[in-house]
């Protein structure tokens, strides 16, 4: 080993040695601010949020900026499992890229709950058996993930957080070749993200639907000449070959996902609101819900239309907005719209997510 290279080991160590006492700092600090809450929640997602919006300011690099904040997301994780054990929900079973998104926002020291569906998830959280629920609400390639909403509207949990997860697809399998896969298993959603390259690599392959991309690797795992369209983490999982990665159509391939819990979100300095409403069927409704946003100069990010499942041809409308609802102009936008639409309701405001 030469000078040179065993002078920079020497400092990076002493580096190491400080960081540790810092970190161990940092933890006994959490530990005492949990004795304070008592039994007040765990997670502070605009305290967080703030935390890592700090970070990224402060970063000279080399570091990226997603370095930065997959690193702090991390030593939060640590800290908050000295407070209480973390437990959410998700959309199982264990491969998915819900579980992945799980673990990207909350981090590695996280009890995650796999479950068989959406609804489930909801449950979880509705019953106590997790602090918390993460579910699919929308896919850059794909758009809306209708049961999410569906539920959102008659659950009394509150959207706490946002998570965007970089979606890539790949092909795995028992087999070594593509061309001799006769089947391929995946969940709907990740067979429309990706029917160009199946069109085109994979025509007569048959297509057979399943409850996620998990279950589609371990319906693969158990046969020859099949194979899933699932992420590289269900690979692992299932001891599968990765044939062909990153399949999908779309390489900003992205899903969005919600952290649903019981508790109301203060307000991070960077926040969105999520609300659902509908108009009185009368001509010029729909353009009366917008204008108190309009009015009171808040941008609206987002509209998605569902069925109201009240009456034929009546629908209710989910809105993102810019801002949290305690923020001036939002409060004044949100009295407005309820003494315009025939119903509102705030599905929570949240730290953006990014």
């Amino acid at each position: 080993m030469s000078e040179e290279l065993k002078k920079y080991r020497e400092k990076i160590d002493r580096i190491d040695d400080e960081l540790l006492k810092l970190f161990n700092q940092r933890a006994g600090l959490a530990q005492q601010i949990g004795h304070a809450k008592g039994n007040g929640a765990v997670l502070r997602p605009e305290r967080e949020a703030q935390v890592l919006q700090r970070m990224v300011q402060a970063n000279t690099g080399p570091l990226s900026n997603q370095g930065v904040t997959q690193l702090f997301t991390e030593v939060m994780s640590q800290c908050r499992a000295l407070e209480a054990p973390l437990r959410v929900a998700y959309l199982g079973p264990h491969g998915t890229f819900s579980e992945a998104a799980v673990f990207q926002r909350f981090g590695q020291a996280t009890e995650g709950l796999p479950v068989d569906s959406i609804d489930g998830v909801f449950s979880a959280v509705e019953s106590g058996a997790a602090n918390y629920g993460l579910v699919p609400v929308e896919n850059s390639t794909e758009g809306a993930i209708g049961r999410t909403l569906d539920l959102l509207l008659n659950s009394n949990l509150k959207i706490c957080g946002e998570v965007l997860l970089q979606v890539h697809q790949c092909v795995l399998s028992n087999e070594n070749d593509l061309s001799l896969i006769r089947k391929v298993y995946s969940h709907p959603q990740s067979f429309g993200q990706c029917q160009g390259w199946l069109n085109a690599h994979l025509p007569h392959a048959e297509r057979i639907t399943a409850s996620s991309n998990a279950d589609a690797a371990r319906l693969a795992a158990e046969e020859s000449f099949a194979a899933a369209i699932a992420g590289e983490q269900a690979a692992e999982h299932f001891k599968l070959k990765v044939l062909v990665p990153n399949i999908e159509d779309d390489a900003r391939n992205t899903t969005r996902f919600l952290v649903i819990g019981k508790q109301e979100v203060a307000p991070s300095g960077r926040d969105k609101t999520s609300l659902a409403m509908s108009a009185a069927n009368r001509p010029g409704a729909m353009h009366d819900l917008l204008t108190p946003f309009a009015s009171n100069g808040v941008s609206m990010t987002k509209m998605e239309s569902r069925p109201s499942r009240t009456g034929l041809w009546e629908y209710v409308f989910y809105v993102d907005i810019e801002g949290h609802q305690s923020d001036a102009k939002v409060a004044a936008s949100l009295a407005q719209l309820k003494q315009i639409a025939s119903f509102v309701k705030v599905l929570g405001s949240y730290p953006v997510a990014g």
